[in-house]
This record gives C-alpha cells, sequence and structure tokens, in this order.
C-alpha cells in the first residue's frame, strides 16, 4: 500500500473494550463523506459494490442500502430478516420458522432489517438516528438502528445484484457468554420496539 493511501488510515485504539456499536459510532466521528460503511473483518469482497449501492441512495429516503451476503460456499445467508417477535423467537427455536425475509434477486428492495456483517449508510441517516445504540454490547444493534431508521421515514433496502462473502460464526451458539449477550439484547429490543413499529415498514 503506498503511503498516499496510510495517510488516509485512521488507527483507533481503545483504551478499553467497547460493543460493537460503540465501536462503529466512535469511527463515525471521523466520517467526513456522505457515506459510511460497517464492515466485519470476516467479510470478503470480490468486485467492488459501492457504486451500485451509492447508486441506491438516489432516492433521497433511503438510508441504509446492504448487499446480497453470500456463504463461502455460494449460497444466500440469512442477513435479511422480517422484525423479530416474541412468537417468531419461539417458532425458530422450535424449527417452525426461519423468519427470513424473502429476497428478490434482480432488483432492489425494501426490507425490514438487515445484518450488520456489511451496512452501506447514507451518513445523514446514520447520524439523524444516532448511529447505534450503545446500551446493547453486541447481538441486535443492527435490528434496532434499522427500526429506528424505518421509524425516523428513512428506507432500508437490500440491493441484491451485488455481494459480499460472509463465513458466519453463529458464536452464541457455542458460547454460553455470547448465549447471555444473545438474550439480554432480544430483551432489551422486545422493551424498546415490541408493538411500536410502523405497520408494513418494508411495503412502502
Amino acid at each position: 500500500m503506498g503511503h498516499a493511501r496510510l495517510s488516509r488510515v485512521k488507527y483507533i485504539d481503545n483504551s478499553s473494550p467497547k460493543g460493537f456499536g460503540a465501536n462503529h459510532n466512535t469511527a463515525f466521528r471521523y466520517c467526513d463523506s456522505p457515506f459510511y460503511c460497517v464492515a466485519n473483518p470476516d467479510i470478503r469482497i470480490e468486485s467492488n459494490p459501492f457504486p451500485v449501492l451509492r447508486a441506491a441512495m438516489n432516492d433521497p429516503k433511503v438510508g441504509l442500502v446492504v448487499p446480497l451476503v453470500l456463504n463461502p460456499t455460494g449460497g444466500v445467508e440469512d442477513s435479511i430478516r422480517y422484525f423479530p417477535t416474541p412468537l417468531g423467537v419461539i417458532g425458530k427455536a422450535l424449527g417452525l420458522s426461519e423468519g427470513r425475509f424473502p429476497v428478490e434477486t434482480v432488483r432492489p428492495t425494501a426490507v425490514d432489517w438487515a445484518a450488520g456483517m456489511f451496512m452501506f449508510f447514507r451518513a445523514e441517516a446514520f447520524a439523524d438516528v444516532g448511529g447505534f445504540d450503545e446500551k446493547y454490547f453486541l447481538y441486535y444493534e443492527d435490528v434496532d438502528i434499522c427500526a429506528r431508521l424505518w421509524k425516523a421515514g428513512w428506507k432500508v433496502m437490500l440491493q441484491p445484484v451485488v455481494s459480499v462473502v460472509h463465513a458466519a460464526q453463529r458464536t452464541s451458539r457455542k458460547n454460553p457468554r455470547y448465549l447471555v449477550w444473545h438474550l439480554s439484547s432480544m430483551a432489551r429490543y422486545f422493551a424498546k420496539h415490541l408493538g411500536r413499529l410502523p405497520r408494513d415498514v418494508s411495503g412502502s
């Protein structure tokens, strides 16, 4: 990497560990672009998705657009979902329902929420809703920010003609500590949003 590119890299060193949302909110303070991308370090980009994602922002109501997320074998990951409900969570735990949002593969589609492994925000929208809620340490902060975007009049869109690759770890299914974080974040989300979401947000 050349010196010019290195000079544009900002390394942020926390004095103590922070959660997912707090880390990305800290990074956003250095954003001087109309757009802000949140991407996990285990995301693989095989072709440049940004021109197509930026084009989706031609609609001034779009606050967040995400690409299709594939697993390493080429299958579609369940990164697009309906907003969770207690009955939906129980159905998923019993293997009765996955809660997946139906994915259009040929055109941009409004969706309820998108998982946080790769999110391309309009910086104005991210700032408008105050970024991520830092009271979520891990899990559900992505669901929460999508809910708040819809409530504030912004759209959340899937642009399926571009994709990134992600190998999901699903740590909360293996590590009790992560499971506790997952359950506490779920409880916070329901206390904050259950029964308080606009109706048929993804149909707007």
